[in-house]
């Protein structure tokens, strides 16, 4: 077994005037490191697309992830969905991706823009064995993944965009890649980079998109362990052992409020510096201890990095705001979202007497609510996440 595994990410935009996309994803995870995702472009736009695409998408990727041929799958789209009147079809066009182990990728491809590869920082053509499946001319591929790999999966909405305004004939699928070519070496996540991708083609379309368009990005990396620690336990008694095993964890370490990071100070025998520089009014400043990557204040700051993470996973519009800033929140996201794979929560239950002031809007509940709306946004990523209670 390698230690490579997936960063999975996508966004879509709407067609212009329409409130459902015609476009679809699913990930469908396959056991501990396969997954089946699926790109369905329904049809045309608004509901009756949104029905296609859905349909597609739900119908290949649980017939994949149960292990039944490709044949099938598409078979029994067309079987199941209505035929246009109109156009005499039945079902969304379609890219699955199905990662095996994350050690290689078999790549699917019925009439959406192929799928681009970057390696080593360029575009790279790899094999296409052609296939007819009921009268569909369907492409298939199987790649043996490298670290740093990226996959970028979408619809013709894509290359499309720009049409009639600032290109001729749309912006073709190498310019798409000369686009994504630069950013490959930059780190972002998949998420970032799909982002990146349509923010591009919604400004291409001048913000009025004549089509629906979506960007799905693969990014191979390899695992990087995370620990965040964040709160005492509620037996003092429990304080060396807590430390103890937080501090023998491969990876990072994160320190999360005041007396926690006293309580790690202690434990390790090194001075708490507090930092007096607010980077921003909202999120408290962050302090400095030998040993720990990164220690800043408790609940105000976590609570920001579940609202990021919130976003992350929905229009990721403050991506750009968390990437740049140095403050603890921004921090914490980026160490979250872009670097760890695997993330140990180590959560104290202790309740801390300055939030029982009842002219203060926090109690432990809210602590609690927290590390749960965190740790379910992770898992959510992709991220494996362990939480210990002490």
């Amino acid at each position: 077994m390698n230690d490579l595994c997936a960063d999975i990410g996508y966004k879509s935009i709407n067609h212009a005037g329409e409130q459902l996309c015609g476009d679809h994803v699913d990930i469908v995870e396959q056991g501990d490191n396969s997954t089946v995702i699926v790109l369905a472009d329904g049809l045309g736009s608004g509901v009756k697309a949104s029905i296609l695409s859905t349909l597609t998408s739900k119908i290949i990727s649980t017939m994949m992830t149960a292990g039944l041929p490709i044949e099938e799958c598409v078979s029994t789209i067309a079987a199941t969905l209505p035929v246009c009147s109109v156009r005499g079809v039945a079902y969304s066009t379609f890219t699955i991706m199905h990662l095996l182990e994350n050690e290689s990728i078999e790549l699917i491809q019925y009439d959406n823009p192929h799928v681009i590869l970057i390696r080593d920082e360029q575009t790279c053509d790899y094999p296409m064995t052609e296939m007819m499946i009921d009268g569909k001319k369907i492409y298939k591929s199987m790649i043996k993944l490298q670290e740093n790999d990226i996959f970028i999966a979408m619809s013709d909405g894509c290359p499309h965009a720009g049409i009639g305004l600032s290109y001729n004939f749309g912006w073709k699928r190498e310019d798409i890649a000369a686009f994504m070519e630069p950013l490959a070496c930059a780190g972002y996540t998949a998420k970032t980079l799909s982002t990146i991708l349509i923010d591009e083609v919604n400004k291409l379309y001048g913000g009025e998109p004549g089509d629906d368009a979506t960007a799905c990005v693969v990014r191979v990396r390899k695992r990087e362990p995370m620990n965040m620690l964040f709160g005492p336990p509620s037996d003092r008694d429990d304080c060396n052992r807590m430390m103890s095993l937080f501090f023998s964890k491969e990876g990072k370490h994160i320190v999360c409020g005041g007396t926690t990071s006293s309580i790690a100070a202690k434990y390790l025998g090194k001075p708490l510096k507090a930092t007096l520089s607010f980077e921003r009014s909202d999120v408290p400043p962050i302090a400095e201890i030998e040993g720990v990557d990164l220690v800043t204040e408790g609940v105000i700051t976590v609570n920001k990095v579940v609202n990021y993470a919130k976003d992350y996973l929905d229009a990721n519009e403050e991506y750009e705001e968390w990437s740049l800033k140095r403050d603890g929140a921004s921090l914490i996201a980026r160490m979250l979202f872009e670097e760890a794979t695997d993330i140990n929560f180590f959560v104290g239950k202790a309740v801390n007497p300055a939030h029982q002031n009842p002219d203060l809007p926090i109690n432990f509940n809210i602590k609690m609510n927290l590390v749960k709306d965190l740790t379910d946004c992770l898992k959510k990523m992709g991220k494996r996440v362990k939480v210990s209670y002490f």
